[in-house]
């Protein structure tokens, strides 16, 4: 029984440990185990650096930028879901509002993913490479048309730059109602006397800052991430990318820059051919560039390069399909096996439910259903310890001289009964990678951001604003306590006590779905060990020793 007790106790510290090592370094401080903190940098309002630079990225596209330039002109673009600005300069994308999502800071205005103001950089460029051709610094000319989508289904926005090494591009961005994809398309016309084979490259620029805000004790992915059919889902940390950029080539895959709840990614034509990955930092600001080749033109000829830009939520449903492994940029690590289908499950008890909190507590229930067995075995061994506890108490101070006589007397004691010590610390086990998928499942789900449950609880995504939710499932981990066998050392029984409130700390920053998933568990339990305590016909309580 202790020994069983200690595994659980020594699990959960574990989990407490790694919790707070992964806050601490988020946070900007040393790690326990001797890590660098994770650095994130505060930069003013920058323009990304053009080719050619010395700091690292190989094969850089674009031409030299000119000692001068007229200023930006922002055009506006919008749709029923996005808020965009078109740059003048390279008709690069440098502002992208989600207009379905409120801002963490300010609920009253819109999420917003790229920019170029306020301390932060997040672009997304594209342009020819291997020349003098237009590129992400070359300035464009907005085309006439409509900017706003309106009551129509879709809207289209054309720039074109002037003629750069013989060559001009015409760039269309076309947005659809209620779709966070923009289709991309350039068409490249050779106006030159001579043939010319460039190069065409598309890549999402930002600083290293970390855009969350209020949480603890918990440490979500931001950065890079490609996909090939090779590397499949490879992700880097911006630190990784501070001193050695990284080079990979393949004929497929695409680009992303990944956070929690959104990505921003560019999806080539699947059509097209071989490519190159470049992720690296130049200067201040990181770079996930995807390089590809474009058919020779000769004089007078031309080529339409169709691009797809995806900036939005990390919705699974709105992600599988678009690009082959698109759907793993909502990363749940090496629990992905598991959380997929727990994710599954969450959506189809919310299709009937219409809540997402109620959905999670349908949801813990199916699991407590699903592992009963298990944990039912767990419960009754305890109940058997519990029944045993008076003759146990008395052999360890009759023996308590003897460790060694003691120690066979409980062995024969635990044979008579049909006892294993170890009987309820598998079931319990067992069940550790599926609490760990459905975390990272609640932790990583954008639907329960901003999502509603009742009174108090308007964001399943954030902390309980008066902390009722984890004031209660702390109640209830003390009322467990009491539930299971009092151990006969007093020392023992008191870090009984103690342990749930140490492991309780933690939850009184965490995301209230979190927390109304444990504390719904823990009701469960509760129940369950209550109701086999009273079949098996011993004291539903502990009592002091």
């Amino acid at each position: 029984m202790d020994f069983r007790r200690s595994v659980l106790w020594v699990i959960f510290t574990i989990s407490v440990i790694f919790l707070y090592n992964s806050w601490l370094r988020s946070n900007g401080h040393a790690g326990l185990f001797g890590e660098p903190p994770q650095t994130t940098q505060s930069i003013g309002v920058a323009s990304v650096p053009s080719a050619p630079v010395s700091d690292g990225l190989s094969s850089t596209p674009g031409a030299q930028k000119p000692a001068s330039r007229a200023p930006a002109i922002l055009t506006d673009v919008r749709s029923d879901v996005l808020d965009l600005k078109l740059s003048s300069v390279g008709g690069s994308v440098v502002y992208a509002g989600l207009r379905k999502y409120a801002s963490e800071s300010d609920h009253a205005r819109d999420m917003v993913l790229l920019d170029d103001g306020g301390g932060h950089v997040y672009l997304a460029q594209s342009g020819l490479g291997g020349g003098t051709f237009p590129n992400h610094e070359t300035p464009m000319t907005l085309l006439p048309g409509p900017t706003q989508l309106g009551n129509a289904d879709s809207i289209t926005v054309r720039m074109q730059s002037p003629v750069v090494g013989g060559v001009q591009v015409t760039r269309s961005y076309t947005l659809h109602r209620g779709s966070y994809v923009i289709g991309v398309e350039d068409t490249v016309v050779n106006k030159g006397p001579v043939a010319v084979t460039p190069s065409h490259y598309m890549q999402l620029v930002r600083d290293g800052s970390d855009p969350t805000t209020g949480t603890h004790f918990y440490h979500t992915f931001t950065g890079p991430a490609i996909y090939d059919a090779d590397v499949k889902f490879k992700k880097f940390e911006f630190k990784d990318l501070n001193q050695q950029p990284q080079t990979f080539d393949a004929n497929n895959g695409w680009v992303a820059m990944v956070q929690q709840y959104f990505v921003s990614a560019w999806l080539p034509d699947a059509q097209q051919g071989a490519r190159r990955f470049e992720v690296g930092k130049l200067g201040d600001l990181y770079v996930n560039r995807l390089t590809m080749s474009v058919p020779t033109l000769a004089p007078g000829a031309q080529t339409v390069i169709k691009d797809r830009l995806y900036v939005g939520p990390e919705i699974e449903s709105q992600l599988h399909g678009l690009a082959p492994g698109f759907d793993l940029v909502k990363d749940y690590g090496w629990v992905t096996i598991i959380a997929k289908p727990l994710f599954w499950v969450l959506e189809q008890v919310h299709k009937l439910l219409g809540n997402w909190g109620w959905s999670i507590i349908g949801l813990t229930v199916l699991l407590k259903l699903l592992f009963f067995p298990l944990t039912a075995a767990s419960y009754r061994s305890m109940a058997r310890m519990k029944s045993v506890g008076p003759r146990l108490n008395a052999l360890r101070e009759r023996l308590k001289d003897d460790p060694a006589a003691m120690n066979a007397a409980m062995v024969e004691l635990y044979r008579k009964e049909k006892i294993n010590p170890l009987g309820g610390c598998l079931p319990v086990v067992v069940q550790i990678p599926v609490f760990i998928a459905l975390y990272w499942v609640l932790l990583s789900s954008v639907e329960l951001r901003g999502a509603p449950w009742l009174g108090w609880i308007t964001d399943l995504a954030a902390k309980d604003p008066f902390y009722i939710l984890p004031l209660v499932m702390t109640a209830t981990s003390f009322l467990q306590v009491k539930l299971n066998p009092t151990p006969p050392d007093p020392m023992q029984a008191r870090m009984m006590l103690i342990m749930p409130l140490a492991f309780s700390v933690m939850f009184f920053f965490f995301p209230a779905g979190l927390v109304l998933y444990w504390l719904t568990n823990n009701i469960f339990s509760i129940a369950q060990q209550w109701f086999i305590n009273k079949r098996m016909g011993v004291p539903e309580f502990s009592t002091p020793q």
